[in-house]
């Protein structure tokens, strides 16, 4: 099951990631857009919306320090265990509330709106719901490691090992075998969202660092 999910699930989803999001840009660039909501209920996205992007932008920042760079690089800049354990805790806590409480912010509005929840499609909620296992695999996996619970168990030493031996296509399977069940949980999450990336709204966020600087204004009249 570890070859399967760690070594061959990863390959299958970044490839279906980036075949379907070429394939729908080339063939179905109608339909790239957040579907915006916003003129249904503008008022409860003023808070949802810059807190879960924040979040996000800041959660996403810690995943890349924490995978990609290597321990050997950061214990050369003088940063020990200790202090590394500090500044992860110190944002990744913030980080985790911005984007949790986002979250369910945009949920409540998303499901507990009449007119939100009739132009909700399927595959909007099962996007929600693999976001939601997703982040909360996420800060229970943090809360558990940082708390000791699950003793001294390293992510950089395995999980961050792992991923960047699949970046150079000679995936090492074997650091993942004693990583806790929560990680895995929250790994495979991400696994799923990367593989529905390209059917669903996740996809405008491609357009933030070319398109949407240079696209005209979309003009609403008020009645």
């Amino acid at each position: 099951m570890n070859e399967i999910f760690f070594g061959a699930l990863p390959y299958v989803a970044f490839t279906v990631l980036i075949v379907g999001t070429l394939y729908r840009y080339a063939t179905n660039t109608r339909t790239w857009t957040t579907k915006s909501s916003q003129f249904l209920a503008k008022d409860s996205l003023k808070i949802a919306g810059p807190m879960f992007h924040l979040g996000l932008a800041m959660a996403f920042g810690g995943h890349v320090i924490g995978i990609l760079i290597p321990k050997f690089l950061t214990d050369s800049a003088g940063i020990d265990e200790h202090l590394y354990h500090i500044i992860a805790l110190a944002g990744g806590i913030p980080a985790g509330i911005l984007f949790f409480v986002g979250f369910f912010l945009l949920m409540q509005r998303r499901f507990g709106n009449p007119r939100m929840k009739v132009n909700t499609s399927k595959m909007d909620g099962w996007l929600y719901l693999i976001l939601f296992f997703a982040i909360a695999t996420g800060c229970l996996a943090t809360t558990l490691n940082a708390t000791g619970i699950l003793g001294d168990f390293n992510y950089r030493e395995t999980i961050s090992v792992w991923f960047r031996s699949l970046l150079i296509f000679q995936p090492d399977i074997s650091v993942m075998e004693n990583v806790p069940l929560i990680f895995k949980c929250h790994l495979l999450c991400a696994l799923a969202l990367i593989t529905i990336f390209p059917f669903t709204r996740l996809v405008h966020c491609l357009s933030f660092p070319f398109e949407i600087f240079f696209r005209n204004s979309i003009i609403y009249r008020r009645k």
